[in-house]
């Protein structure tokens, strides 16, 4: 009897002391829990951006890309317009070289009559050349000198007063295209529009217009107006079909498209 009572006893101190470790037991789990329910759900936090951060990259190369294929295109363009600059200048230094051959071969010919005309004499006769003629030939090249001299500034200034001395000039509308073509060099691509354009409207029977549409078609381009160049360029192949301008206009027609 007396031991059954101290067992009884001894359960009864004990139940505290096990009920208490259960409680913490229980609460430490309920903590783990809740611990582990936040790792959840930072382990999906970071799922989620692992798989954002993995797309942002994709998008990002493709950026890069893009970047690279631009770049390269900038690099292309800028070399077909060197190119172009370059075909230009020496299609222009042909035509000056041209122009002055045709200007001492129009002084011959002016002269050749009178010359012939001139009695035999033991003196020698005078100049066959009108002086007007002379100071004329003589103000044309010298302005289209110093446009072969790089003087652009200079070869403006020459040819404008050229075209404001002698404005029915058979050489008018080569000085109105130089003038042009000399603004185009400087870079000044609008006032070399409205020079060119100018030699159009007002000498549309020379040989000149081809070459001068050709030289608007460059100055909308310099532009960025893609449209009206097209429209310049196909407009100089219609009409003037065969001649070195057209088929110049034909290529840059080609590199447009």
């Amino acid at each position: 009897m007396k031991l059954r009572i101290s067992l009884l006893l001894a359960l009864a101190l004990a139940q505290p002391a096990w009920a208490a470790d259960t409680a913490e037991l229980s609460r430490q789990m309920q903590a783990l829990q809740q611990h582990a329910s936040s790792l959840d759900a930072r382990l999906d936090k970071l799922e989620s951006a692992i798989q954002q951060n993995q797309n942002v990259l994709g998008l990002l190369q493709e950026i890069e890309a893009l970047k690279a294929e631009v770049a390269k295109m900038r690099g292309l363009t800028e070399v077909q317009a060197h190119q172009l600059d370059t075909l230009d200048k020496r299609q222009n230094d042909l035509y000056a070289d041209l122009d002055q051959r045709l200007g001492e071969l129009a002084k011959v010919a002016k002269a050749a009559p009178a010359a012939a005309a001139t009695p035999d004499t033991s003196v020698a006769p005078p100049s066959t050349t009108p002086p007007d003629t002379q100071a004329e030939s003589a103000a044309y090249e010298a302005a289209l000198k110093l446009f072969r001299a790089r003087d652009y500034a200079g070869a403006i200034a020459g040819f404008k007063a050229f075209l404001k001395t002698y404005p029915d000039s058979a050489l008018a509308p080569n000085a109105q295209y130089w003038v042009g073509y000399a603004y185009y060099s400087l870079k000044d691509y609008k006032a070399a529009l409205a020079q060119q354009q100018k030699l159009v409207v007002a000498y549309p029977d020379s040989a000149k217009v081809p070459d001068a549409l050709l030289n608007i078609a460059a100055n909308q381009i310099a532009l960025n107006k893609l449209a009206e160049a097209r429209k310049t360029l196909e407009g100089l192949v219609a009409k003037y079909p065969g001649t070195p301008a057209a088929t110049q206009a034909s290529r840059r027609l080609s590199a447009l498209k």
